[in-house]
C-alpha cells in the first residue's frame, strides 16, 4: 500500500530492534515528514552478521520502494563500510536503478555530514573494537585524516547503557591527546548521547557528527525541507551544505 506525508515520506531500515535511535529521529524531524521503519535483527554485532546483512537490506529496500517512500535510509554503518566507498556506491546505484527510489546508507550520510561541516580530520569513537576497525579503514579510504579513533568496547546489546558522560569523557581525552582535529565523529546510533553533542561542541570548539542527527540533516536536504533545530549541535542548527 502506498503511503504519503505532506512534506515527504522516508523509509528507514534499522539494523537492530534496539529501541532509542528511531524515537530520537522521529522527535528531531520536522512536522510533515513521515517515517516508515523496518528492522533487521542483528544481535551480536559480529563480522558474520554484518556480511550476511546486505541481502536482507535489499529485501526491505524493495518493500519500502513499493510503499512509495520518497527516500530510503539504510541505517547501520558496518555492513556497508565493509564494501568500501567504491563498492558501496556501486551497490547503491544498482539498487536505485532497480527500485527507482533515492537511497543512502549511513556511511554515505556520515561522509557527507563531515564534509558539510568542513572536516578533513576527526577524532572519533564507536562502541566495539570490530566496528572501530571497520570505520577507521572506510573513513581513511573516504579521504579523512583520523587523528584518533578508539572504541568504548561494550557488549553489543548493552551499548544503550553507556552514560553520555562516559562518552563525553572518552572523546575529550582523545581529542586533547591528539592535539585536536576538525570535527568529532560518533559512529553508531546505538548509544544515547544527544545530550552531550552541544557541550562537546562548546568545549572542544569543533562540530560533532552523530548518526541520528546526521540522518535528520540528510533527510531534510533530500526532501527539500529546511527546519533548523537547536539542541543537537551545529549540523541541525545550521543545516550546512
Amino acid at each position: 500500500m502506498p503511503y504519503s506525508s505532506w512534506r515527504g515520506m522516508v523509509g528507514v531500515i534499522k539494523p537492530t530492534r534496539r529501541p532509542g535511535s528511531l524515537e530520537e529521529l522521529v522527535r528531531m524531524l520536522p512536522d510533515g515528514i513521515g517515517v516508515l521503519p523496518l528492522m533487521l535483527d542483528i544481535r551480536a554485532g559480529t563480522l558474520e552478521e554484518f556480511r550476511a546483512a546486505i541481502p536482507r537490506y535489499e529485501a526491505m529496500v524493495a518493500d519500502l520502494a513499493g510503499d512509495g517512500a520518497d527516500l530510503i535510509v539504510c541505517c547501520g554503518a558496518p555492513p556497508f563500510m565493509l564494501l568500501g566507498p567504491e563498492g558501496e556506491a556501486r551497490l547503491v546505484r544498482r539498487w536505485e536503478r532497480r527500485y527507482r527510489t533515492p537511497i543512502r546508507t549511513h556511511p554515505m550520510i556520515h561522509v557527507a555530514a563531515l564534509r558539510a561541516v568542513g572536516a578533513r580530520s576527526f577524532v572519533g569513537a564507536s562502541y566495539s573494537a570490530l566496528q572501530n576497525e571497520i570505520a577507521v579503514r572506510y573513513m581513511g579510504e573516504a579521504g579523512f585524516a583520523i587523528a584518533d579513533m578508539k572504541p568504548l568496547d561494550v557488549p553489543f546489546h548493552e551499548v544503550g547503557r553507556l552514560s553520555p558522560e562516559t562518552v563525553y569523557a572518552h572523546i575529550k581525552r582523545m581529542f586533547l591527546a591528539a592535539g585536536g582535529a576538525d570535527a568529532v565523529y560518533l559512529q553508531g546510533g546505538g548509544w544515547r548521547i544527544a545530550s552531550i553533542i552541544e557541550p562537546l561542541e562548546r568545549d572542544l570548539g569543533v562540530p560533532v557528527v552523530h548518526a541520528v542527527a546526521a540522518d535528520c540533516w540528510h533527510i531534510q536536504r533530500r526532501l527539500r525541507v529546511r527546519a533548523p533545530r537547536a539542541g543537537y549541535g551545529r549540523l541541525l542548527a545550521e543545516l550546512p551544505g
